[in-house]
């Protein structure tokens, strides 16, 4: 009796150990951020359904004394050739601006891409917004293309919101980066950012309902 309950301790132990607590917990946010969006209808449904990925960041720091500066830590998702989305990918984003600025800021931020290949083709180096492709702020509301004609042409569009409103916070000169540590976390060793673009198969209950938050925009 006592061996068994030893062995179901150390079991428990084992998982607890191995859970992906740090990237299922940041999933959870992003959930959030969606969500938020969603309330607020600040996206437009067309864009999601045109474009095909998308990069979302919660609580994105940015900061600026005398010189600025922004980090955060999110996830990438593509779509496949099914429509579906992919799994998620773990991604940092870093960047800084000159010019007098002050003050702290945490912001939602989340990224529309136009071309899933800008985002597939990160696994190899960095990506430079503005060095290689500029990004725009996006059209607010559900109804933005009934009244303004949108065409969505850019290549990637910009969303930022603080403290519940809207902004429109400049990310030109800010890298987006493959979190290769987290994925190996969430995923196990030797997985490839590019593969995880591929695939939409994780069992996790968080994934399954990140992409069903991102299919309700």
């Amino acid at each position: 009796m006592i061996l068994s309950i030893s062995l179901i301790l150390i079991s428990l132990m084992t998982m607890s150990a191995s859970t992906p607590y740090k990237e299922n917990k940041k999933i959870q946010s992003v959930i959030t951020v969606l969500n938020n969006y969603n309330k607020m209808k600040g996206i437009p449904h067309e864009l999601i359904e045109k474009y095909q990925g998308i990069v979302i960041i919660p609580k994105m720091i940015n900061a600026g004394f005398a010189l600025g500066g922004k980090r955060g830590k999110g996830i990438a998702m593509v779509k496949l050739e099914n429509g579906k989305w992919s799994d998620p990918v773990f991604v940092t984003l870093t960047g800084g601006s000159a010019g007098l600025q002050l003050g702290v800021q945490s912001v939602d931020l989340v990224l529309v891409f136009k071309n899933k290949g800008v985002l597939t083709k990160v696994e190899n180096g960095d990506f430079t917004i503005g060095g290689d492709i500029s990004a725009t702020a996006g059209p607010v509301g559900r109804s933005a293309t009934a009244s303004t004609d949108h065409k969505f042409e850019a290549a990637i569009y910009s969303y930022s919101r603080s403290r519940g409103l809207f902004g429109g916070i400049s990310i030109n000169g800010t890298n987006l980066s493959i979190n290769k540590a987290e994925d190996a976390d969430f995923y196990g060793p030797n997985i490839s950012s590019q593969k995880i673009f591929e695939m939409a198969k994780s069992p996790d209950e968080s994934v399954r309902l990140l992409k069903e938050t991102l299919n309700s925009l």
